[in-house]
C-alpha cells in the first residue's frame, strides 16, 4: 500500500540539508574574512541582519516593526488612513520570535485563534478572525491560496492581517477577516544569507536565501528550508519537512517588470491530536462545562507509532508581468496554479462511549484523508492615480477568473468500531489506551486499506472590483470598493450506495465605505462599514461549510450568509513617525447565517454578532527600543442559531441561543518588545493571554485560558555572523492552543530552546 501524494527520493529532505550544510561551512570558513573586509569597504548602506527563520535581504529599515504601507494595490490609502483594521506582522518580528510556521506568527496578532482539524476539516492552520472561521480567507500575495495546509514562513517577508468582512476585496468568505501572506522576491543587488538553528527537543533547521543581480535590471533569489523537530512535553510526535523556493524578475527599476517564481515544500510528519475531554463527574454522560484531561502527564501521546502519519505537498508557480502606463497608472496581470496535498492517517483519542470517564481509557480513533486541491487563477489589476473634478483619486480596478478543484477521499481503517475499552495497554488490537500511561508502540494488529470512494467539488468564479480614495479636502478621504462576484460550484460523491451530484450557482455584491478625517497630517479618525458573503460551498470541500450545498434535506434556502461590520477608530503615527498606534470599535454581524429550523428544513435565518474592541502599538518608543502589541475584547452571541441538529438535519433536544461562539476568547492580548543594550547586543521577551475559547456551541467544552512568556537574546559576532538564543513558553506552561467541539483539544509545545547562527554577505 502507498500513502505517499507524491513520488520523491526518500533523501530529498537530507539532502537538501546537506546541501545547505556544505554551504554555509564553505561560506563561513573560507571566505569570512574576505567578506568582513569587503562589507567594511562598502558601508553600512549593504549591512543586513537576517536570521534563519526569516531571511529578508531587505535594507536597514526592514528591522523597524512599523509598517506604513500594504502591498496589496487594493489598498489605496497608507495604514494610518485606511478605514479598517490591519495588522502587518513584519520581517523583524518573525525573526526575533524564531517564527517558523503561519500559526507561530499570529500569535503576535490577539484576537485570533486556531481551530482543530476533524469532523470533516482537513488538518493544517485553521484560523478563526474575530471570532469568524478564516480557513478559507488565505491568500500569497493577493490571490486566494486554495488547500487545507500547515504553512511555513521560510519564503514569506511579513503577513497582513485585515480584520472584520472583507469580501470586497477578495471574493467569497472573510466573513471575520482575511490573511495575506507576502511572498520574498528578487532585488536590485547581491547577497547571500542564511543560518542554521539548534534546539531542545532535536530541533534542527537549516535556511538559505540567495540573491544574485546578473544583469542591470534582472535578478534571481533562491531560498531553501529542512527543518525537523520532536516537540517539548509531548511523547512520541515529530515534524519533518523542506522546502525550495526560486524567483526570478526582469527589468527592476524600469517601467515593465516581469517575475516568475514557484514555490515547493513537503512534510512528512508523526501527528499529534491532542488530549481528550474529561467529564464533570464519574456518573456523566454527556459534557457540561469540561476540560481537556491528561490522565496526570501532560506528555502522553495517544496515537500509534505503527499506523500513524500524514504527509504533505505544496506547489505554488507564478507569473506576473507589471508595466507603468504612465507616471499615474500602472496595469499588473497575475497567472497562478497551485496545487496541494493531503494524506494521513492519524489517532483522535475520542471520548465518545464514556471510555475516559468510566475505565479511565481512551479510544483511538481512527481518522484519515487524501486530498488534493488545484487552483488558476489569472487576476488583472489596473492602479493608480488622478484628478477629476477638483478631487484627487487614489484608485485600483480589476477582473479576476478562478478554476478550483478539490478531490477528497482516504483510507478504511479495520477496524475502527467506536470499542468500549475495558482493557487498556493496547487492547483491542490496539483500539484502546490508557488515559495515564499510554503507549505509542503498541502493536496495531488491524489493517489500513485505501479508498477511492470520495467526493470531487469544482468551482468556477469570476469577478470585478473597483477601489477609490478619494481626497476631499487636506483633512478628509473617502475611501470605497465595490466588487461582484459570481461563484459556480458542483459537487460529485460517490460511495458504495452510488453517485450524488449537487450544485449552485451565486451571484453576489461586496461593498465598503469609510470616511477619514485627519486633524493632523500624523494621524486619523475614521468610521467604517464593509460587508462578505459566503456563498454555498465556498470551501470547495477543503472543509466544514456552515453553508454547505445540502444533501438528503428536503428544503433549503442556498442564498450567501452575509457579514457585516461596523467600524469606528484611530490612528497615530507618533514619536517622530516611528510608533503606530491604532484603537478601533466594531460590530460584526451575520444576519442571514444557514440554521436547521424544523427537521432536514434550512433557512437563511440565523444570526451571530461580535462586539469588540482592538488595540495595538507598533514601531519604536525610543531608537533602542521596539515594541509589537495588541489587545483584543471580543463579546460574541450566538443571537438566533437555529435548532439544534445532528449531521442528517433532524431536531435535536435543547438550544444554543445566546451562547458563546466557539473559538472566540473574550480577552487576549500580546506583547513583543526588544532592547538595544549595545550597538551589538539586543534582548527582547513577550507575554501572551488567551481567555478561554469554547470548542463547541453548546459551550460545553472548552481549554482553559493561559499566559505564555517568551524571551530572547541576540549577539553581532561580526558584521557577518549573528546569535539569537530564543526560549519559548518560558515557564513550561501546558496550555491548549486548538479546541475541537467534540472529543479533545490540542496541546501546544511545551518550553522550548532555539539557538540561531545567521550570516550574511
Amino acid at each position: 500500500m502507498s500513502r505517499h501524494i507524491t513520488k520523491t527520493p526518500n533523501s530529498s529532505p537530507r539532502l537538501l540539508a546537506s546541501a545547505i550544510g556544505v554551504a554555509i561551512s564553505a561560506s563561513s570558513v573560507a571566505h569570512m574574512a574576505q567578506a568582513a573586509e569587503e562589507t567594511e569597504q562598502k558601508g553600512e548602506r549593504n549591512s543586513i541582519s537576517l536570521g534563519a527563520t526569516s531571511i529578508t535581504g531587505q535594507e536597514q529599515d526592514a528591522t523597524s516593526y512599523q509598517t506604513e504601507n500594504a502591498s496589496s494595490q487594493k489598498y489605496t490609502a497608507p495604514l494610518v488612513d485606511t478605514p479598517r483594521s490591519v495588522t502587518v506582522v513584519p520581517a523583524q518580528v518573525l525573526k526575533d520570535t524564531a517564527a517558523t510556521s503561519l500559526q507561530d506568527a499570529l500569535r503576535t496578532v490577539p484576537g485570533i485563534t486556531f481551530g482543530a482539524g476533524e469532523g470533516g476539516n482537513p488538518q493544517g492552520d485553521r484560523p478563526f478572525i474575530r471570532g469568524f472561521d478564516a480557513q478559507g480567507d488565505t491568500y500569497l500575495d493577493g490571490v486566494r491560496d486554495t488547500g487545507g495546509q500547515s504553512r511555513e514562513i521560510f519564503d514569506i517577508e511579513s503577513i497582513e492581517v485585515s480584520k472584520g468582512p472583507n469580501s470586497s476585496f477578495g471574493g467569497r468568505g472573510s466573513a471575520g477577516g482575511s490573511l495575506n501572506l507576502v511572498s520574498k522576491t528578487p532585488q536590485a543587488r547581491d547577497f547571500l544569507n542564511g543560518g542554521f538553528t539548534y534546539g531542545s527537543d532535536q530541533t534542527r533547521r537549516y535556511a538559505l536565501d540567495v540573491n544574485r543581480q546578473f544583469l542591470d535590471s534582472a535578478a534571481f533569489r533562491l531560498n531553501l528550508m529542512s527543518h525537523e523537530q520532536n516537540v517539548a512535553g509531548r511523547d512520541a510526535v515529530n515534524y519533518d519537512r523542506w522546502g525550495v523556493a526560486p524567483s526570478l524578475t526582469f527589468g527592476l527599476g524600469t517601467p515593465t517588470r516581469v517575475n516568475l517564481s514557484y514555490y515547493h515544500m513537503e512534510s512528512n510528519d508523526l501527528p499529534d491530536s491532542g488530549i481528550p475531554y474529561g467529564y464533570s463527574s464519574a456518573a456523566a454522560t454527556a459534557h457540561g462545562h469540561d476540560k481537556p484531561t491528561d490522565g496526570g502527564d501532560s506528555s502522553n501521546f495517544y496515537g500509534l507509532k505503527d499506523r500513524d502519519f500524514r504527509k504533505t505537498r505544496a506547489d505554488i508557480s507564478t507569473f506576473s508581468i507589471e508595466h507603468d502606463l504612465n507616471d499615474n497608472m500602472t496595469i499588473k496581470n497575475t497567472l497562478r496554479h497551485g496545487s496541494t496535498g493531503q494524506d494521513y492517517v492519524l489517532t483522535q483519542p475520542d471520548d465518545s462511549k464514556l471510555n475516559v470517564n468510566q475505565f479511565g481509557t481512551v479510544w483511538r480513533r481512527a481518522n484519515s484523508r487524501v486530498s488534493t486541491t488545484t487552483t488558476t487563477t489569472n487576476q488583472t489589476d489596473l492602479f493608480g492615480s488622478f484628478q477629476a473634478l477638483g478631487f484627487k483619486h487614489s484608485y485600483s480596478t480589476g477582473l479576476e477568473f478562478t478554476g478550483e478543484e478539490t478531490r477528497v477521499s482516504g483510507y478504511t481503517v479495520s477496524p475502527n468500531t467506536n470499542p468500549v475499552c475495558t482493557v487498556a495497554g493496547g487492547g483491542k488490537g490496539g483500539q484502546c489506551t490508557s488515559l495515564s500511561d499510554p503507549n505509542p508502540n503498541d502493536a496495531w494488529t488491524g489493517s489500513v486499506a485505501r479508498n477511492y470512494m470520495g467526493t470531487n467539488t469544482k468551482a468556477t468564479s469570476r469577478a470585478a472590483y473597483v477601489f477609490d480614495t478619494i481626497e476631499l479636502d487636506p483633512q478628509w478621504l473617502l475611501n470605497v470598493g465595490l466588487r461582484y462576484d459570481t461563484f459556480d460550484t458542483v459537487a460529485n460523491t460517490n460511495a458504495a450506495t452510488g453517485r450524488t451530484k449537487l450544485k449552485d450557482d451565486s451571484q453576489f455584491f461586496n461593498w465598503q465605505a469609510g470616511l477619514v478625517w485627519k486633524p493632523m497630517e500624523n494621524g486619523s479618525i475614521y468610521t467604517s462599514y464593509a460587508t462578505s458573503a459566503s456563498p454555498a460551498g465556498g470551501l470547495v470541500g477543503e472543509g466544514v461549510d456552515s453553508n454547505a450545498i445540502p444533501t438528503g434535506i428536503n428544503t433549503s434556502d442556498m442564498k450567501p450568509e452575509e457579514t457585516v461590520n461596523y467600524e469606528l477608530g484611530t490612528k497615530w503615527d507618533l514619536f517622530h513617525d516611528r510608533l503606530s498606534l491604532t484603537a478601533a470599535v466594531f460590530r460584526t454581524e451575520k444576519k442571514n447565517a444557514r440554521i436547521l429550523v424544523n427537521s432536514n428544513t434550512y433557512e437563511n435565518a440565523g444570526e451571530s454578532r461580535v462586539d469588540g474592541l482592538e488595540l495595538s502599538a507598533s514601531g519604536k518608543l525610543t531608537e533602542q527600543w521596539q515594541v509589537f502589541a495588541g489587545y483584543s475584547y471580543l463579546k460574541s452571541e450566538l443571537v438566533d442559531p437555529g435548532k439544534n441538529g445532528d449531521r442528517r438535519g433532524s431536531v435535536l433536544a435543547g438550544s444554543n441561543k445566546g451562547n458563546e461562539m466557539p473559538n472566540t476568547p473574550k480577552h487576549s492580548f500580546s506583547l513583543w518588545t526588544t532592547y538595544d543594550i549595545t550597538s551589538k547586543l539586543t534582548v527582547g521577551g513577550g507575554a501572551f493571554y488567551v481567555d478561554d475559547v469554547y470548542g463547541d456551541p453548546a459551550n460545553t467544552v472548552y481549554v482553559p485560558s493561559y499566559t505564555r512568556y517568551d524571551a530572547m537574546a541576540s549577539y553581532k559576532l561580526t558584521k557577518n555572523v549573528d546569535l539569537q538564543l530564543n526560549v519559548q513558553n518560558l515557564t513550561d506552561k501546558t496550555y491548549y492552543d486548538k479546541a475541537y467541539g467534540a472529543h479533545f483539544a490540542n496541546q501546544a509545545a511545551g518550553r522550548t530552546a532555539l539557538l540561531t547562527t545567521s550570516f550574511h554577505f
